[in-house]
């Protein structure tokens, strides 16, 4: 071995510890069916009194409308932005949306024609959904959209390194995203449904936490499964637990799969029994989803206002 490889292999080995030491202060002892078991008893004992009409308005706050297909074109992007705009216009009296959630080329067009007060630009960055790109691709492409007006983006976790447990270079592509972000909020994607166990769940959630993540995020939509109650659950308990051991406040959005106003229920159940209220007053709890928009419109106003 020549110097320079023991170096690098000694550096290697010194970053490793440095997140096992943190990794070290948090509950990793989790078994996928007693998390199971817990989420089921939560929901089964909590969720029925947070089915109020106030509660399913306040989700209506928490929804990004997203469009991530790969059919979007200028037009398409414009015409969903319009309705919403007409949307917000038909009811002053109902919350606005979060935000409006696109790939980065489209995030121009949403800053210029969104005409709704306080609903975010968001863009999906960093080689979305694989994330399987150079770090300058992705920090490049970051720094274009918020160029363009994005004020979020969300990446994606490099889930093949986390599995290889090379925690040092998910880390490092999140700070350098982070800082590529500028201004912008950052929300760190795990793709849960790759992860596979809770206790990879919880070390991804609080690794993305260290590295600068503003929120965690549970899917792309992309892959099998998609959010899930467990791994909200999961990443909520980290969520947690990384506040009481920093006093930083991380966001949780679920995401992929949360189409009707049952499933939002579940997340916000979630959220409120386990991080509590200020969750829910500080906006650190979203919603990315296209077809519960219009659903949850619905199940408040009694009236279908059809795809957006």
């Amino acid at each position: 071995m020549t110097l320079h490889e023991h170096h690098h292999d000694h550096a290697h080995e010194k970053g490793a510890d440095k997140y096992e030491q943190a990794f070290s202060k948090y509950n990793l002892h989790l078994h996928d069916e007693n998390v199971a078991e817990r989420v089921k008893n939560l929901l089964a004992s909590a969720r029925e009194q947070y089915n109020t009409p106030e509660v399913l308005e306040f989700l209506l706050s928490t929804v990004e409308l997203t469009t991530l297909k790969v059919t979007d074109s200028d037009e398409s992007v414009l015409r969903m932005v319009e309705k919403y705009n007409r949307v917000a216009e038909d009811y002053p009296t109902l919350p606005h949306f979060a935000s409006i959630c696109v790939y980065p080329r489209f995030a121009q067009i949403v800053a210029q024609s969104l005409e709704v007060e306080g609903t975010e630009v968001a863009s999906v960055v960093g080689a979305f959904p694989s994330s399987q790109s150079f770090i300058e691709i992705k920090t490049a492409e970051t720094a274009l959209a918020v160029h363009d007006g994005a004020t979020e983006c969300d990446m994606v976790l490099s889930v093949g390194a986390f599995l290889s447990g090379d925690y040092e270079t998910c880390a490092d592509e999140i700070s350098e995203i982070k800082a590529a972000c500028g201004e912008a909020q950052l929300k760190v994607i795990l793709e849960t449904g790759a992860l596979q166990t809770a206790e990879n769940i919880k070390r991804a959630s609080i690794l993305a936490m260290y590295a600068g993540a503003d929120f965690i995020k549970t899917s792309t939509g992309k892959i099998e499964p998609c959010a899930t109650p467990e791994a909200a659950y999961v990443m909520c308990e980290a969520i947690k637990e990384y506040h009481a051991q920093t006093g930083r406040m991380v966001g949780f959005k679920a995401a992929g799969g949360v189409s009707t106003p049952e499933d939002a229920l579940n997340y916000y159940t979630i959220v409120r029994e386990l991080l509590g209220e200020d969750w829910l007053k500080a906006n650190l709890f979203r919603i990315g989803t296209s077809s519960l928009a219009p659903r949850l419109i619905k199940a408040v106003t009694g009236e279908d206002v059809g795809k957006f």
